[in-house]
């Protein structure tokens, strides 16, 4: 018998890998990439559930505690607020004495109205928040930041360099430099005068990465945080005429 003279040709064997490679995957195959798929996506998914968790992960046990000790504190005045309106409910249909109740009512909610909207000053315990500012650095963004970060700790009152702050009050960057309170114009140092519980409202200023960290982080600002027993919030505004809303009829649904 004669040998093929082909047979042991290089090309031979190339052709045969070649085919190989072409032919189709086997089911081994197949389970390896597809293991290798669901390896790839659950590598994604940890990274991404990682990189939203690092910055509590890498907080320091101070740093939750203080975390910690804000939420609680305000799920204590939602509770408190909770049971004030349930009782203030109770006493309110109280058949014959709701009527004192309900004028007694009428009245503290007035005094609170007006305190609300600064028609009338204000006493108390709260803070004092100083921030200096050598650079300029400090933006009216800051500012509102502080202001919306005490009003989430429960402050009741607060007055910005000599003007009061109430729910419509405006805080904008100057051209020339300061910021604009309602019209206002106030530079650095500002001193933002606020009452409330002075814990709860210095531990909400103090939260890590919260507005101390925020404005000490600027160049050339500072920022100082004074607790109190009584503070004093004096700056008053005038109520506006409203311009196209008018008081219902009383029968009206």
């Amino acid at each position: 018998m004669s040998a093929d003279p082909q047979q042991g040709r290089p090309g031979d064997a190339w052709r045969r890998i070649a085919r190989a490679v072409r032919s189709r995957p086997g089911r081994s195959q197949v389970a390896v990439a597809a293991l290798c798929g669901l390896l790839a996506f659950a590598l994604v998914t940890q990274a991404h559930s990682n990189a939203g968790t690092g910055g509590l992960t890498s907080a320091r046990s101070d740093d939750l505690l203080t975390i910690l000790a804000d939420l609680s504190g305000r799920a204590d005045r939602l509770r408190s607020q909770v049971s004030a309106l349930q009782s203030t409910e109770s006493r309110l249909q109280g058949g014959s004495a709701g009527t004192a109740a309900a004028l007694t009512e009428a009245r503290a909610r007035a005094q609170t109205l007006a305190i609300l909207t600064g028609t009338v000053a204000a006493r108390g315990p709260g803070v004092v928040l100083t921030v200096t500012d050598s650079r300029g650095s400090v933006r009216a963004d800051e500012l509102v930041d502080a202001i919306e970060e005490l009003r989430d700790a429960g402050a009741e009152a607060m007055q910005l360099s000599g003007v009061r702050v109430v729910a419509s009050t405006a805080v904008v960057d100057a051209p020339g430099g300061g910021v604009r309170v309602d019209g206002t114009l106030v530079h650095a140092p500002y001193r933002l005068v606020v009452i409330g519980d002075p814990k709860t409202l210095a531990s909400a200023l103090a939260i890590p990465g919260g507005v101390v960290d925020t404005i000490t982080g600027l160049p050339g600002a500072g920022a100082i945080v004074t607790t109190s027993p009584s503070v004093t919030v004096s700056a008053l505004r005038a109520l506006t005429t409203p311009r196209y809303a008018r008081p219902a009829p009383t029968n009206s649904p």
